[in-house]
Formats: C-alpha cells, structure tokens, sequence
C-alpha cells in the first residue's frame, strides 16, 4: 500500500514567488486551446491588450505546491479543482505563493489530499486562491477520517443549455501542455499511463479545465476573461488527446452550471463559474 504520510497537514511552505511574462500567458493559452481567433490571448500587441485567461493561476501555483510526502506520482491523481480570481492578473508580473495540505482523508481505496494555494502581489494584495483535490490511489485504509461527502451540482433536468462550445483537443495536446511544467509521465508515457491504470497517457486534468474556462468565456461571457471570478469543478473521467470535448452552460444566479464531456461521456462533474 502506497505510505501516507499524515505528519505534512498543516504545514505551509515558505512564501515562493513567480515571475512571468506575456510568453507564458500565451504559451498557457495555446496549450488549453486558443488559436489565432482569439487574439487578445495570444497577441502581446492585441487590441485592448493581452488577456491572461482566470485559470492562468493554477501555472505559477504549481511552483508553490506543497511537500505532500514521497508519493507515486502517477498514482496521484487530480480530483477537483476551484480557483478565486479576487482581480485579474496582469500580462506580466511577479506573484509570492503559499501552499498548505489542509487535510488528507481516508476514503478506502485511497487517500484523498485538500490542498490550498494562495498568491499575492509584491505589494501584499490577495491575487488567487486556487484549492487542489488529488486522490492517491490504494493510499487509503489507513484508519483516517474519511472527510466531507462532496455535494453535486447538476445542470437543470430538461432545459436546453444557454451555450454549448465544442473543440477537438489536438494529439499533441499534453505534450505542449507539459512546457507550462506539469510533467507527470502520466501524460506522455505509456508506460507510466498503463501502471496507473489508463490505456494511453491522458491529458492533463487542468488542461481540461482550461478548455472549459475558454468555452465559458466564449460562450457565455462575450470573450470578457475578466468576468470569470471563480471555477470550481470535479473531475469524473480522464480525457485523451485527439478527442472532442464540449462545454455547456447554465445560466443560474451568480453564474454558470457546466457540464463538460467527450462523445463517451460527462468528463467533468459539478462544476460551477462564478461571474460574481
């Protein structure tokens, strides 16, 4: 059974900063699918100025992830997501992070980690709060606590959606995705895909988040990333680069209920934008 190790809840790492320029913005947004048509964000001279897509957030906080002992990375696996833009980030600048493991829970077959990342300005100003679901597969049974039970939010049961967007995610999807530094061999190697159970490397979770944080801002935000204010989703199913996912949304108040799939199934499960 893969170790757990109880004694990194708590614990917060020492503040790392980031710098970054309109490069890897844009190399950010080419890799969750942008392309030449949404040239505010893959222009540095665009119109009205770069845009930096809300979900950007989650590449420097990688750099600020938390020690969560010496696990099998790729039996760590993404679960959920939510992030909270308190102001949009700029096209270029420097952001000081901190990472927590709030908890980790039991839940049998696996150890469930809730991980919390907060970045801020040189200034001091709260930029993003970005929280990390990761499941470690067979790590549970360790006689822990099993944790919340997660509370699902469904899209309306028979009403048309308000906007649905599909886009076809290259082959070379994860591949590309990796140079933002999320290199788990999870996502190119075979062999490290297979020992975790996937018949071919899978795209990256967050990767699949981008593309549905771009499908709400075009479908239903009228191409505007800054009314995007916070996404929190649940990962259901793994994607695989050359498949099709599409997006659609709901209007409720405060914002949107999505639901993201590939032609075999939901891919993503309650999964809520916030425009407010």
């Amino acid at each position: 059974m893969p170790n757990v190790d109880l004694s990194v809840i708590g614990k917060k790492n020492d503040p790392v900063a980031f710098e970054y320029t309109w490069k890897d913005v844009v190399l950010y947004a080419l890799s969750v699918g942008a392309t030449e048509q949404e040239l505010s964000l893959v222009y540095e001279d665009a119109p009205g100025g770069l845009k930096v897509l809300p979900s950007f957030c989650v590449i420097p906080a990688l750099k600020a992830f938390p020690y969560v002992g010496d696990v099998d990375w790729p039996l760590f696996l993404h679960g959920e997501q939510r992030i909270r833009l308190h102001r949009p980030l700029p096209p270029e600048g420097k952001i000081v992070q901190v990472g927590e493991v709030k908890n980790i829970y039991d839940k049998g077959k696996g150890a469930v980690y809730d991980i919390r990342i907060t970045g801020r300005s040189m200034e001091g100003d709260l930029l993003y709060e970005a929280g990390y679901v990761n499941f470690y597969l067979g790590a549970g049974g360790f006689g822990g606590d099993p944790g919340p039970r997660g509370e699902r939010l469904d899209p309306p049961e028979g009403v048309a959606p308000d906007f649905r967007v599909s886009d076809r995610v290259p082959a070379a999807q994860a591949a590309l995705y990796r140079l933002n530094g999320d290199v788990n061999p999870l996502h190119i190697d075979l062999a490290a895909a297979r020992r975790a159970g996937f018949e071919q490397p899978i795209l990256h979770g967050l990767c699949t988040y981008g593309y549905a944080v771009r499908a709400v801002i075009n479908g239903g935000l009228s191409g505007d990333p800054d009314r995007l204010k916070g996404f929190n989703a649940r990962f259901s199913s793994p994607v695989y680069p050359g498949e099709t996912l599409t997006t659609e949304g709901w209007k409720i108040d405060g914002g949107y209920v999505l639901k993201v799939s590939t032609p075999t199934g939901p891919v993503m499960t309650s999964a809520f934008v916030s425009t407010e």
